[in-house]
């Protein structure tokens, strides 16, 4: 692609991130917004760029004022009773965040699973599942691949699903954009 090619390839993108999103089952995205809302401790984990995604909605959360953490950052506290660990799986599985799923279950915490393959061993393990009906990288191949490479359009749905859930969430807890606003960091 060169780069006269963008605006075509972009709106080709684009369309891609919104049929995944049009697809996103309501009664999922509730259930989701309603566990956030009413957990004590949020922890969040994925791997690769899907944990990049995770880092960036746990920030989010954090600006809502929730108690949100990242697993595996120092200040992460122990889940238990009340907790909800929200893990992304977006091939359905992956052993490290299995591992993690039955720590937190072990442990008492709710888990949410985020993935593109309810039907993977992860999402089964999950008290509830958010499913964005995405290629990843597990499914990259074939004659119906997205423009994205590799599992882009699964990591961008992410991204988008999640700055929607914030809004939904905003709107729950009652917070407004200065509140989230004020809680920023300066440090910057």
């Amino acid at each position: 692609m060169t780069p006269a090619e963008f605006p075509r390839a972009g709106a080709r993108a684009l369309a891609e991130l919104g049929r995944v999103i049009d697809a996103v089952v309501p009664d999922e995205a509730a259930a989701l917004v309603a566990a956030l809302a009413g957990a004590r401790c949020i922890a969040l984990h994925g791997v690769g760029r899907e944990g990049l995604m995770m880092r960036a909605v746990a920030m989010r959360l954090f600006h809502l004022g929730l108690d949100a953490h990242v697993v595996g950052d120092m200040t992460t506290p122990p889940v238990g009773q009340g907790d909800l660990l929200v893990v992304s799986a977006g091939p359905g599985h992956f052993a490290t965040i299995a591992a993690l799923v039955q720590v937190a279950r072990d442990a008492g915490a709710a888990v949410a699973c985020i993935t593109a393959q309810p039907g993977g061993a992860v999402a089964a393990a999950a008290d509830l599942v958010l499913t964005l009906p995405a290629q990843t990288m597990a499914d990259d191949v074939g004659g119906t691949a997205s423009i994205l490479p590799m599992g882009s359009l699964y990591e961008g749905a992410q991204f988008l699903a999640f700055e929607l859930l914030i809004l939904a969430l905003r709107d729950k807890l009652g917070r407004t954009p200065a509140q989230m606003r004020a809680r920023h960091t300066n440090l910057e």
